[in-house]
């Protein structure tokens, strides 16, 4: 069973991680879960403020340490934590979960989870990965100029859930799909049920790399967690990051 650390406060789960993962020795840590009531700076994707309201959400980060992760695969746990949050939610709520590459859930078109992943290289390996999560589980509002792009678990079903359980269920997925993804270092095993729940798929694309905007239609991912994006001329190629809008989603329409 994982160690579990709570407060009832702090400015960002990944960066108290952090700190506990440095002052650690060996393994001793490995599958730690850091959990608080509030976040004050919680981080988001692409350098962004993840919004936080105490009392009603989910602010976690779980930490692999000296993980059997090749460094080059660390960021694909994005997309396996992104999947079990996904069946975690659909379980508990009774309600279909959709993502939106790479590491938002999503509900009735609007946002319920954030993922963000880091690591920490020690003699080219990895010595720590942190993968942190925010789940938007009882909120009931938000601020005017989110309310078309994030949503509840709560606003979605109208009845309140245990947070603690959905902590449990979705660590649970998660050891489930881990194993399965280091096996193969890989998403080969996970990716069709990825697949099932890709809002992207098939769907117009807006990426935004570098300042530059590109058009296209996203077919899937690669088992390394790349998006397969279709250009207007009909040639594929693997987009690895950046910023990816999706059509009908977000207010993107």
């Amino acid at each position: 069973m994982e160690k579990i650390f709570w407060k009832e406060s702090v400015d960002s789960t990944l960066t108290w991680a952090k700190e506990e993962a440095k002052k650690s020795v060996g393994k001793e840590l490995d599958g730690a879960l850091f959990v608080a009531n509030e976040q004050t700076a919680g981080k988001g994707r692409l350098g962004r403020v993840w919004t936080s309201v105490p009392g009603e959400n989910i602010y976690m980060t779980l930490l692999l340490m000296q993980p059997e992760v090749r460094a080059e695969n660390a960021s694909s746990l994005t997309l396996v934590m992104g999947l079990s949050v996904a069946e975690a939610v659909e379980e508990m709520a009774g309600i279909d979960a959709g993502i939106k590459w790479p590491n938002d859930i999503v509900l009735s078109k609007k946002k319920i989870c954030g993922i963000l992943t880091e690591m920490q290289m020690k003699e080219q390996k990895p010595d720590f990965i942190m993968i942190g999560v925010g789940i938007n589980v009882n909120q009931k509002e938000f601020q005017e100029e989110l309310r078309n792009k994030a949503t509840s678990v709560f606003l979605e079903t109208g009845k309140e859930m245990s947070r603690e359980e959905l902590v449990t269920k979705v660590t649970a997925c998660f050891w489930k799909n881990y194993e399965l993804f280091l096996k193969t270092q890989n998403l080969k095993a996970l990716k069709e049920e990825y697949e099932k729940r890709l809002l992207n798929k098939n769907q117009q694309v807006r990426i935004l790399e570098k300042g530059t905007e590109t058009i296209g239609t996203a077919r899937g991912i690669t088992d390394t967690g790349e998006l397969l994006v279709e250009d207007l001329q009909g040639k594929v190629r693997k987009v690895f990051s950046g910023e990816v809008s999706v059509r009908g989603l977000y207010s993107y329409v």
